[in-house]
């Protein structure tokens, strides 16, 4: 179908008035890429995948619970400076009234006991928060984690795929380089739970070699 370049929307539209489609593109070669209205500078499909991972981030932030939500406020405050210039002027004053350098204010810990008690039931209180903001920070970066094995196992899958489409393709042209071991070799699919026994066999076998005197 004839097509022509018509702005309506920031798309580019046919005579009939739709979208313009890739076979549209394909028969008139001089037609320029549609333009990222959002970032110029970046491919369309970098647009999208920002967009998607700021989308999961926000559907995981508002299904985090009370719990969750509490934990992470508490240790976003502990980890900022006005947490430390909070402490240094209370337990400055704490310090100052019973060291005995104010006049007229009466000493109510001279022996500090009181201000060490309090200082470790927070110390107690902050790392438990921590730890629970660090066990959920680990939880996503194991869905990360995963997330990135599949995607390199697909990627992996994929190019062994266009490997053995190459190789078929130049040995139906008769190119040498088709029959190349190390080609013939990377055409083969990769067992990902083979990869792992042989590192960890391999693993062993060093820490023995080290370990023996």
């Amino acid at each position: 179908m004839p097509f022509m370049m018509t702005p309506k929307g920031g798309r580019c539209q046919g005579f009939r008035g739709g979208p313009m489609r890739v076979e549209d593109v394909a028969m008139n070669p001089d037609t320029p890429p549609p333009v990222n209205r959002y970032s110029p500078g970046l491919a369309h499909v970098i647009e999208r995948n920002i967009h998607a991972l700021l989308a999961r981030r926000q559907k995981d932030e508002r299904e985090k619970n009370f719990q969750d939500r509490l934990a992470d406020g508490i240790t976003r405050f502990t980890g900022s400076m006005r947490f430390v210039y909070l402490h240094l002027v209370i337990y400055g004053l704490w310090i100052v009234v019973n060291l005995g350098w104010i006049p007229g204010v009466r000493r109510f810990d001279p022996t500090f006991v009181v201000l060490a008690m309090v200082a470790s039931v927070e110390a107690i209180f902050l790392s438990t928060f921590v730890l629970i903001s660090q066990n959920r920070m680990a939880a996503m970066a194991d869905k990360r984690a995963d997330l990135d094995l599949q995607v390199s196992l697909l990627a992996e899958h994929e190019v062994t795929r266009l490997i053995r489409l190459v190789s078929a393709i130049a040995l139906r042209l008769d190119i040498a380089e088709g029959l190349d071991p190390e080609l013939l070799e990377l055409a083969q699919d990769v067992a990902p739970e083979r990869v792992l026994d042989q590192m960890e066999m391999d693993e062993r076998l060093f820490d023995g070699e080290n370990a023996s005197p």
